[in-house]
């Protein structure tokens, strides 16, 4: 990683504008801007990973894995929005998800997927993605990471705001490094960033 100095004065993660490298932390921000900066890292990693490909690549599967990049989207579509709505502050979940089987069987994303489109599973995870980074914006600009979210009256013990998005960058962590594999093996795409400028093009013919 290159260190550079944007004109603004501010140190970014790369020697190109940080328009173009969206995805780079800050180098010496709050705990907050830290926290945000590396869930939306491992966010724009995984949809570049995940990002142009067609049924057949997002159905592609390695050894006696079921796990697909199909699948993978669904999962982290289904996450975001859980987390940023029952979770953060009791709302219901979006109307995309009700009654389509997500609270009634563990894998149904992973399996479902196979039946959705690829510009299906795409939307479906932006704009999951894009409804997450919304709540919880509005939810911290009320507070800051130690108020206490909805989870918490459930479960009966305190749960704060840093857990649940510790949670979330745990997931990613777990995902993007199984999508890592899964894309390699459908065109060999591999490494840690896209180039500066990159930005999701969805459907391709992988």
């Amino acid at each position: 990683m290159t260190i550079a100095s944007d004109e603004d004065g501010t140190a970014s993660g790369s020697g190109a504008d940080a328009g173009e490298t969206p995805w780079e932390p800050p180098l010496s921000g709050t705990e907050t801007e830290h926290v945000l900066g590396a869930l939306d890292r491992l966010r724009w990693t995984f949809r570049w990973k995940a990002d142009g490909l067609s049924a057949a690549g997002l159905s592609a599967r390695l050894g006696p894995s079921t796990l697909t990049l199909g699948g993978l989207l669904k999962h982290l579509a289904l996450q975001e929005d859980y987390a940023t709505t029952h979770k953060l502050t009791g709302a219901p979940m979006p109307p995309v998800w009700p009654d389509s089987g997500w609270d009634g069987d563990d894998d149904w994303e992973f399996s479902s997927a196979a039946d959705d489109s690829p510009e299906t599973l795409y939307r479906l995870y932006d704009e999951a993605v894009a409804r997450s980074r919304a709540a919880i914006a509005e939810f911290l600009g009320d507070g800051g990471l130690d108020q206490q979210i909805h989870v918490a009256a459930v479960v009966g013990v305190p749960v704060s705001a840093r857990r649940l998005l510790c949670d979330l960058v745990e997931e990613y962590g777990r995902h993007t490094g199984q999508a890592d594999l899964l894309r390699e093996a459908v065109d060999g795409r591999v490494g840690e960033d896209p180039e500066p400028g990159w930005r999701p093009v969805s459907g391709g013919s992988a």
